[in-house]
């Protein structure tokens, strides 16, 4: 083996690929948050002058990374109108498996990404997934690395699909002085790739792991009595229970149907729901948070519509009643409960006991617990008073408002418009976007401050930033070139090396990076074996977006990683053999699609 390259690299190299090793073994075998080990790592470098002040910031700007943050905005904007939950509704809807439920969002990614850059999706549906995966009864964890991977597929089929394919486009233009590649070539590889890529995370699912998020892991144990009215706005009216995911509910069941006088106490999952039907719900809190949230659903007592308040400036709050509360033994209508305090209850929790018939006739008891609806002023004159135990708010509870979801597609159509046809860069047309929503009010200030995962930017960015100390080194060169050396004259073993290179340098830096450090070694292998460029330019291509096996190797693996709540060994799992898979398909096809002698 000739290891010329490596050994003459100066302490600065070595100490690079040290960071990195260190990086990786950190995030392998301890449970310290990423963010903060990708911070230390980047500190790491910075203090010992491998790279300057400009280049560990440089992430911190650059576009992808404020790309992400504004995209955050956008997404706010879709979630407090509805629009994200109208997205599961009609684009995902309510598979019955987790094979199901995988092939269908992977399907969808996987053809909005062949089109658009893979994080804005991403980042669009990583909320989505989430309250999806708690209506359909799949854990989150099975869904986001296939998400992840569903948009690296589709980042593979077209030209534009990502931006590594672009930064090798405009290298093939500057070497040949010709017009790059067209837009569907990349796609005779691409598909396959795909659809293989997409059958084995469905086949060999059991490489997902099972993880629990934050929210999952903290369980309440309280059940409440909701009741919820069929809204003549909504698209609810004419389906039957299973067909509006009201059959599966996640910690919550149908108790009763109240149709006029009639009430129906065994609901058959195939009763058509009509408009102005009351449904009695009978669940957990985080249930009557997705309820709450549901298109085409609204809380039913009469008396939430005479608050002075707008819906959308409201919250729900938990009120435990006290034995002093001037309430108790009346039931909430008799007891005026709206005219006394200025909020309506929607929802009553009593030890375990399952509560029937409407909210409004339950008698109230000291120790009940109220979910109610009221502006902030609630908690403010009642967490002192007297007529309850406890008060306290429950966080992203705020109505949706409805009445602007057209206005957010719109927006996000706009958006999707402008970069598809070259108007606006991917940023100028986020940060666009970003400013609509707040101007049109369909997301506030707070809200979209609120939104901003913080912990992924800083993740992302300091990734950056450890990839380029790699690069300014000569480490990932020196890396490359040792390896290349190992295959000889042989075409295919060439190739083979380059794919596997471009692979193993995504998974450790950019893949931006990674395509522009390849691609002269690439060509320079396949000009001294006077063989056709083309199998190579694709591989690049394709290695460089195709990164499983790691969080850092491709931008959308880091954005799943906190929601999923994932380990750093559980990309490894799934995501190695995949790499080779991807990896065995192009090398294997390329050849044979472009042949190496014309």
């Amino acid at each position: 083996m000739d290891i010329q390259h490596l050994l003459s690299l100066a302490w600065q190299g070595w100490y690079a690929i040290g960071v990195v090793i260190f990086t990786f073994g950190f995030l392998l075998f301890t449970r310290v948050p990423s963010d903060y080990v990708f911070f230390g790592s980047l500190s790491a470098l910075l203090l010992a002058g491998i790279i300057d002040a400009e280049q560990a910031l440089a992430g911190f700007s650059s576009k992808s990374v404020v790309t992400v943050g504004v995209l955050y905005v956008v997404v706010t904007g879709l979630r407090e109108t509805g629009g994200l939950s109208w997205i599961a509704q009609r684009i995902l809807g309510y598979p019955k498996t987790s094979r199901g439920a995988q092939s269908r969002l992977m399907t969808s990614v996987t053809i909005l990404s062949a089109f658009l850059n893979s994080t804005p999706v991403v980042a669009l549906f990583i909320p989505v997934v989430l309250e999806w995966s708690r209506q359909i009864r799949v854990n989150a964890s099975r869904l986001l690395i296939p998400l992840s991977y569903a948009s690296i597929f589709g980042g593979i089929c077209t030209l534009i699909g990502t931006s590594t394919n672009l930064v090798v486009h405009g290298l093939v233009q500057e070497k040949f002085n010709n017009e790059g590649l067209h837009m569907f070539e990349i796609t005779k590889v691409g598909v396959p790739c795909a659809v293989i890529g997409i059958l084995f995370i469905v086949l060999f699912r059991r490489l997902l792991p099972e993880r629990k998020t934050f929210d999952e892991g903290v369980q309440n144990p309280k059940e409440y009595t909701l009741e919820m009215e069929v809204s003549a706005a909504g698209s609810l009216i004419g389906k039957t229970i299973h067909e509006a995911g009201l059959r599966h509910l996640p910690g919550a069941f149908v108790a009763e149907l109240i149709r006029g006088q009639e009430i129906l106490t065994a609901v058959s999952p195939n009763e058509k729901l009509q408009e102005r039907d009351r449904l009695v719900f009978v669940g957990n809190v985080d249930s009557v948070r997705t309820l709450y949230n549901q298109v085409g659903l609204r809380p039913a007592p009469n008396q939430l519509f005479k608050l002075d308040a707008p819906r959308h400036k409201r919250c729900l709050v938990e009120a435990v009643v006290s034995n002093t509360c001037p309430l108790v033994g009346q039931s909430i209508r008799e007891g005026r409960f709206r005219d006394r305090y200025n909020a309506v209850v929607i929802a009553v929790a009593r030890n375990g006991e399952r509560l029937g018939g409407k909210i409004g006739d339950i008698v109230l008891r000291s120790g009940d617990i109220l979910l109610v609806e009221s502006h902030a002023g609630f908690l403010t004159r009642q967490r002192d008073s007297q007529d309850f135990y406890l008060v306290s708010e429950i966080e992203n509870t705020t109505p949706k408002r409805l009445e602007k979801a057209p206005l957010a597609f719109a927006i996000l159509a706009g958006m999707v418009t402008v970069v598809a046809f070259g108007w606006l860069s991917m940023l100028k047309a986020a940060v666009l976007a970003g400013g609509l929503m707040l101007i049109t009010g369909c997301c506030s200030l707070g809200q979209a401050r609120q939104s901003i995962e913080w912990h992924v930017l800083v993740t992302i960015a300091s990734a950056l930033a450890l990839g380029k100390g790699l690069e300014t080194t000569g480490a990932a060169e020196a890396i490359g070139v040792t390896l290349l050396n190992l295959t000889g004259t042989d075409a295919w073993l060439s190739l083979a090396a380059v794919y596997l290179i471009t692979v193993f340098f995504t998974e450790i830096i950019t893949n931006n990076a990674a395509a522009a450090l390849v691609f002269p070694i690439a060509m320079s292998t396949a000009e001294s074996l006077e063989v056709n460029t083309m199998p190579f330019i694709i591989c690049v291509m394709v290695a460089a977006s195709a990164s499983f096996a790691t969080p850092i190797g491709y931008q959308t693996n880091l954005m799943v990683y906190g929601p999923g709540g994932y380990h750093f060994s559980d990309y490894l799992r799934i995501g190695l053999p995949l790499n080779f898979l991807i990896g065995a398909v192009t090398v294997i096809l390329c050849p044979l699609i472009w042949p190496f002698y014309l």
